[in-house]
């Protein structure tokens, strides 16, 4: 017994530096950017760092989690952290930008695979009275990836080499395939479906057509340039013929039945809103932090932990609770701390100190914490181990999506913000002065920038700055708020025991 308990301790710990590694990759790639154009050249495509990735990542996300279903989770998942080592490997060889995009698309095909697999091994291994606590986990590991990930990036970035970057991401990979591969045997009972083609092959250029417009729309092209409007329209095109090859499919990728369950369509809903609210704060807060207040990058992180902390000590209590009390009773007030904590950040000012900012952060932390861990839960255990990778596979690219439609939305109406406030501030002033009014907010986030601007221009960008951030929390508002009803959808729903599968641990296969 006591070697049986040391083996699932051994794969669960195999699964969480999964889905840290996985998580934590594109925020640490964001912070080594400006090194990697200065050392490749290219800024021109600089977007393609993050695209690359997020497209091949995203699409799949779905195709994964139902192949899963099919043909069994181990082989995916082991297939999944080997192309993300290699994707990894080849990043940090890359000798220009072109090459680098090319395997950043191959890194997120890993990537794809990791998440949502790790989060249904999970559910196939562990007793159900623990369920809960490692949900919790897992929630919490996700969580700390996302403020660990600029910390660690900008260190990288600073004593090493941007190149390590990616290196890194090798020996907790190694530790993840040697841990998964040996100590997870998984059943051979799995059903021998037909492959949802048609799915397939409208769902990948369906989510190439929409990254590339949301992530290039306002930077590379003008949102109303034939490139951008054309992106949408071809992806809303796909998107409809996605959703007439699954309403027909007999065994389709995403299953419209699923979302008959209360649970898994609130637990979905729910999702996409507080990871659109939370990816905002987590991007916009360290922006303020330099920009306003004139911190570094470190400064920036260190101001985000007592949400990675706040976060880390609710996903677990929240995953103990769903044993006893229904989602709703867990997540509307975990939403409603979380809607206080956005709010408390549209009170922020160019004045505002660091206690009151890491306060603030804290109380978002405590509120969106207990979403990483029950909303997974309520998504996977309302069904058997047939459709258990699917679930899973859709919570987090719906999760996902979210995130991403959310911060370019939401960049938009920050940058215009700015840019309005910036003209009212050098409005009548002299060529040289209003030439700052066209500035990109980004360049004032760099110390030996700031050094080289006049104090009174100066003051006028942070204001300027400030108030952009904060608008920015007020619309951010939106989506947290909605939340918080969106999660009346599920019910009384309560954490059903998932039907027990004969995978296990201590065996090799």
């Amino acid at each position: 017994m006591k070697s049986k308990r040391m083996e699932l301790g051994l794969v669960i710990t195999g699964l969480l530096l999964g889905i840290f590694v996985s998580a934590m990759d594109n925020t640490v790639v964001s912070t080594a950017t400006g090194n990697i154009v200065a050392h490749l050249g290219g800024i021109d495509k600089i977007l393609w760092i993050t695209a690359g990735y997020l497209m091949t990542e995203m699409s799949g996300m779905p195709i994964f989690g139902k192949l899963s279903d099919m043909y069994g989770r181990k082989r995916f998942y082991v297939f999944g952290i080997a192309v993300f080592l290699l994707g990894s490997i080849l990043c940090g060889t890359a000798q220009n930008m072109d090459q680098l995009a090319l395997y950043r698309a191959i890194q997120g095909v890993g990537g794809g695979a990791l998440m949502p697999i790790a989060f249904t091994i999970i559910f196939d291994v562990v007793p159900p009275e623990q369920m809960g606590k490692f949900s919790g986990m897992f929630g919490a590991v996700f969580g700390v990836s996302s403020i660990v990930g600029p910390l660690l990036g900008s260190y990288i970035t600073e004593h090493l080499s941007w190149r390590w970057v990616f290196y890194i991401n090798v020996p907790a990979g190694i530790v993840t395939l040697i841990l998964v591969g040996f100590f997870y045997h998984e059943s051979k009972r799995h059903v021998q479906q037909m492959v949802d083609w048609w799915g397939v092959v409208t769902l990948v250029p369906a989510i190439v057509c929409l990254t590339f417009s949301l992530e290039f729309g306002g930077n590379q092209y003008a949102w109303d340039s034939v490139q951008i409007i054309g992106g949408f329209i071809v992806a809303a095109l796909l998107f409809v013929g996605f959703l007439i090859a699954e309403a027909r499919a007999k065994e389709p990728i995403v299953s419209f039945s699923m979302f008959r369950n209360r649970a898994f369509a609130g637990s979905n809903f729910v999702g996409v809103m507080t990871g659109a609210a939370f990816v905002v704060a987590v991007v916009y807060i360290p922006i303020y932090v330099q920009g306003v207040r004139g911190g570094s990058a470190v400064n920036a992180g260190l101001e985000l932990l007592p949400m990675m902390l706040g976060s880390s000590i609710t996903a677990p209590i929240g995953g103990q609770l769903a044993n006893r009390l229904s989602y709703r009773a867990i997540l509307f007030p975990a939403c409603l701390v979380f809607s206080v904590g956005i709010y408390l950040l549209t009170t922020l000012t160019p004045a505002s100190g660091t206690l009151q900012v890491m306060s603030y952060m804290a109380v978002v932390g405590l509120g969106i914490g207990p979403s990483f861990s029950v909303g997974g839960m309520a998504a996977m255990s309302e069904f058997d181990a047939r459709y258990r990778g699917a679930a899973s596979s859709t919570n987090s690219f719906i999760r996902e999506l979210g995130m991403t439609i959310g911060i370019v939305v939401l960049g938009v109406l920050q940058k215009n913000v700015f840019q309005q406030q910036l003209k009212a501030q050098f409005a009548g002033m002299s060529a040289v002065s209003s030439g700052f009014a066209k500035m990109d907010p980004r360049a004032i986030l760099l110390p030996q920038t700031r050094a080289q601007i006049p104090g009174a221009i100066l003051a006028k960008l942070v204001h300027a700055l400030s108030l952009s951030v904060t608008h920015t929390m007020a619309w951010d508002l939106v989506p947290a708020t909605l939340s918080m009803v969106l999660v009346f959808w599920m019910g009384n729903a309560r954490f059903r025991k998932p039907e027990r599968t004969e995978d296990s641990v201590g065996e090799a296969s």
